[in-house]
């Protein structure tokens, strides 16, 4: 069927009912409410079932899972503009950071080596395999949708249904796990803050209270000139055509240099914001606008991610995915249960559950279960965390832009080598400083509700791409 312009409402139409639907869903049943399952993977998982894959009732466009694509793009690019890229990691957060990036770094090398060198023997798995684990656990949809992208563009085809399938099980994994988590430290009394249930809203996913209603963004421009929405979204699409443009010179000059067009649309993002700055224009673009854009390119970008699942794609490779997701769910409660009590001593239960909950799907889900055990947000646990990803993002961005070149490369070896390095580096760094174990009392003390709400509120969109 040829492709138009209709062929495109017809998909961005279907996938935006579904969005209601899986929104209506989580408002209505309490089982949803229970799991904190995410409207846009409801709607994936519905896309899914209905789609030609299965049922066949919808009829998806044979161009609907190349959307991915530009999404993310859409995303990286607002990323550009809307990061944080000052500051420094303050002694209160080395802990989290340490924490965070030995986990990170150890999740994405562990499972890259056991791909190697047990799933490949084991299974006659690719050597790209275990890579899928962290893909969709700790880099969540965005990177499923980042990295099965620009393996698809080079030929592995089956990248893009297993990153986001282990993104879907990581999410069910995090929501599960950390219920019976938070629920096991409460009646322990190992939650510090604790005592009460989630808030409403948080459970249903609808804000009733008007006066609780947060602001979406702030208007730059006068609309008389030019509505503030279509500037920022301009701004974000017109970073993806650059981003598309350089990539298309590039491959003109260079046929065999393939750059992902995610990673080339943060580059020139962040030359559009030097550009700002130097024109002395820096705040003409709101941030929490550019979020906003940046939050609903994620969503749509999970829904259609999920709705594009082949699983003939997954047949072939099913017991190896079990035994996939069995070691990446031992690797992230051990992790949790070993190194919460060791880098953040009595209140590791707060910092525990936020990095389980981020570790196995996304920092909003993180943050959904640390509510459960500190709904007030007293521990000072997003407040340590928003300093500390200063010093973390390059780790999480760099592994997202690297790891499909590694693969085209033909150097995944030496990538999972160097990153468990690192990671192992890392945490032998926490030991010679003096940072583990922690103190009785814990490697930093709370922070404050607003100063914590306020830190980590700028990051969740970000990492939601996951994350991201």
């Amino acid at each position: 069927m040829e492709y138009t312009p209709y062929t495109l409402l017809l998909d961005v139409g279907w996938i935006s009912i579904l969005l209601i639907v899986g929104h209506a869903l989580r408002n209505r049943l309490k089982l949803l409410q229970a799991l904190l399952l995410p409207a846009p993977i409801t709607a994936g998982l519905i896309g899914l079932v209905l789609g030609p894959e299965v049922l066949g009732w919808i009829s998806w466009s044979d161009q609907v899972g190349t959307y991915t694509s530009l999404l993310i793009a859409v995303v990286f690019a607002s990323m550009a503009y809307s990061m944080d890229l000052g500051g420094s990691v303050a002694a209160g957060a080395r802990n989290m950071w340490a924490y965070s990036t030995t986990m990170f770094m150890g999740q994405w090398g562990l499972f890259i080596l056991l791909g190697l060198y047990l799933f490949a023997p084991l299974f006659g798995t690719e050597p790209w395999f275990g890579m899928m684990l962290p893909v969709g656990f700790i880099g969540g949809f965005g990177t499923a949708a980042a990295v099965g992208s620009s393996l698809e563009d080079n030929g592995v085809e089956e990248a893009m249904s297993i990153g986001f399938t282990s993104a879907t099980v990581g999410t069910l994994v995090a929501i599960v796990g950390g219920v019976i988590v938070a629920n096991w430290g409460i009646r322990k009394g190992k939650a510090t803050q604790l005592t009460g249930d989630l808030p409403d809203d948080l459970r249903t996913g609808y804000i009733s209270e008007l006066d609780d209603r947060p602001s979406i963004g702030s208007a730059t421009t006068n609309p008389s000139s030019i509505e503030p929405l279509a500037l920022h979204g301009g701004f974000v699409v017109f970073t993806v055509l650059m981003a598309y443009m350089a990539n298309s010179m590039i491959k003109q000059q260079w046929e065999n240099v393939s750059i992902p067009l995610f990673a080339m649309s943060f580059v020139i993002g962040l030359v559009g914001r030097v550009v700002l700055r130097v024109g002395k224009r820096e705040n003409f673009l709101d941030g929490r606008t550019i979020n906003t854009i940046s939050g609903a390119a994620t969503d749509y970008l999970i829904a259609f991610g999920i709705a594009s699942i082949v699983p003939a794609a997954l047949a072939d490779y099913w017991q190896a995915l079990v035994v996939l997701f069995l070691l990446g769910v031992v690797f992230c409660v051990a992790w949790m249960l070993w190194a919460g009590p060791l880098f953040f001593g009595e209140q590791w239960l707060e910092r525990g559950i936020f990095g389980w909950g981020w570790a196995t799907a996304a920092v909003a889900t993180g943050i959904a279960l640390l509510k459960m055990v500190d709904p007030r947000l007293k521990s000072g646990t997003l407040n340590e965390y928003g300093v500390a990803y200063v010093g973390f993002a390059p780790f999480e961005i760099g592994m997202t832009i690297l790891a499909p070149i590694a693969v085209i490369a033909g150097f995944t070896t030496g990538f999972g080598w160097a990153s468990f390095v690192i990671s192992l580096a890392v945490l032998i760094a926490a030991f010679a400083f003096g940072w583990v174990p922690a103190k009785k009392r814990g490697a930093a003390q709370g922070g404050g509700e607003q100063g914590g709400a306020a830190q980590g509120g700028g990051i969740s969109r970000a990492k939601m791409i996951n994350n991201s």
